[in-house]
């Protein structure tokens, strides 16, 4: 009996070990992860202003060289360089000595030619009452009128020339033709300066207040837009009236609004593209002729659009992706083409339909596939 006691210990201490041993190498159940949180908005087509950036570069509004009229040797400079200057101010003076000795010159030969005029009038006048009486014959006649009209004809020549000389010496002082601001000097003082030929350009003036932005764009783009508003898709703004704004190069939005005023009428064949133009107000002169600026057409309104934020999408090579949310709440990808557009929103022109739901935060919790759990958020609203 005590034999067959133990027997029967000994299994049951047997059986508990193997118990035991069996739960430790049993697997730990997998849990479910629960579907991840993300933000959605759910596409409603709407009107959104319809705008086109583009690459422009500053020019002046006038750029005008400053050129001597006559010759002579550079006597000063009267300006700073690099400053602004008012129309009419005098920027270099030339040697005026030649021009007033020439001007005197004239003086003297119109003074003759007035004292010849006065005898030849006089003779005039005293030949022609004795040929009326026919005291005098008509050769003396023909030949006072001739002395007289040639006398007339070289006090005019000698006026001219006064006044020829007086503007040559006028000209020894050469002055600013537009008010704005100069370029470095192009010739130093005491050069030898010509009339005709590159060293008779002195410097540059350019106005920059208005300022102009020239651009281009593509035939296709003119072509796609000019479809675009025979389909009613866009309606552009009235008369063309296309008001600009500028980015520069660090970033920063240009505070004033300027304006399209130019578009030209045919197509460069080189480029394929058309050249265009817009003027912005440069009071405080803040921007420069030559500078690299992004502008941005505001072309007018595109119709029932597909407007969604710009941090959406998700780009894989050459393809744009949105993530969408189906009716079992998984994760569908598609692809779509895009549109820029402004404010941080692109224009969705092909991939999107009325009632999708675009997850617009959280990508990257909800994989091509997995189950989420969407949160609807209200689109932003167009700006007009």
């Amino acid at each position: 009996m005590q034999n067959t006691t133990k027997t029967i210990c000994s299994i049951t201490a047997s059986l508990f070990v193997l118990t035991t041993l069996a739960a430790c190498n049993k697997a730990p159940e997998k849990k479910e992860r629960p579907p991840a949180p993300v933000t959605v908005i759910e596409i409603k087509p709407t009107d959104v202003p319809f705008s086109k950036e583009m690459i422009g570069e500053t020019a002046g509004y006038r750029d005008v060289e400053v050129r001597s009229r006559v010759n002579g040797i550079l006597l000063k400079r009267t300006y700073v360089e690099g400053q602004n200057v008012q129309a009419g101010q005098v920027l270099f003076e030339i040697d005026p000595e030649p021009y007033k000795a020439i001007l005197d010159q004239a003086k003297g030969v119109l003074s003759q030619a007035a004292s010849n005029l006065d005898k030849a009038r006089a003779d005039k006048d005293r030949i022609t009452p004795l040929f009326k009486e026919n005291a005098v014959s008509r050769k003396d006649f023909d030949d006072a009128n001739a002395a007289y009209n040639a006398a007339v004809a070289s006090h005019d020549a000698a006026q001219a020339s006064v006044r020829q000389a007086a503007l040559n010496l006028e000209y020894t002082k050469v002055t600013a033709p537009i008010s704005g601001m100069t370029s470095k000097l192009a010739q130093s003082e005491g050069s030898l300066i010509s009339a005709n030929g590159e060293s008779g350009k002195l410097t540059t003036i350019t106005q920059y207040n208005p300022l102009y932005v020239n651009f281009s764009y593509s035939e296709q783009d003119r072509q796609e837009l000019e479809s675009a508003q025979r389909s009613g898709s866009v309606a552009l703004n009235a008369s063309g009236n296309f008001p600009a704004k500028l980015k520069l190069a660090d970033g920063s939005v240009y505070p004033v609004t300027g304006q399209v005023n130019f578009s030209d009428n045919r197509v460069d064949t080189t480029t394929g593209t058309i050249r265009a133009r817009a003027i912005f107000k440069n009071e405080k002169g803040e921007l420069l002729p030559g500078q690299f600026v992004r502008i941005t057409l505001d072309l007018g309104t595109l119709k029932n659009a597909i407007s969604i934020p710009a941090r959406a999408v998700v780009q894989s090579q050459a393809d744009f992706l949105v993530m969408t949310v189906d009716k079992d709440n998984k994760v569908v990808p598609k692809p779509v083409t895009i549109r820029p557009s402004t404010d941080g929103q692109v224009i969705i022109s092909k991939g999107l339909s009325a009632g999708d739901k675009v997850i617009t935060e959280g990508q990257m919790k909800a994989p091509p596939g997995s189950t989420v759990k969407p949160m609807i958020a209200s689109a932003p609203a167009a700006s007009k």
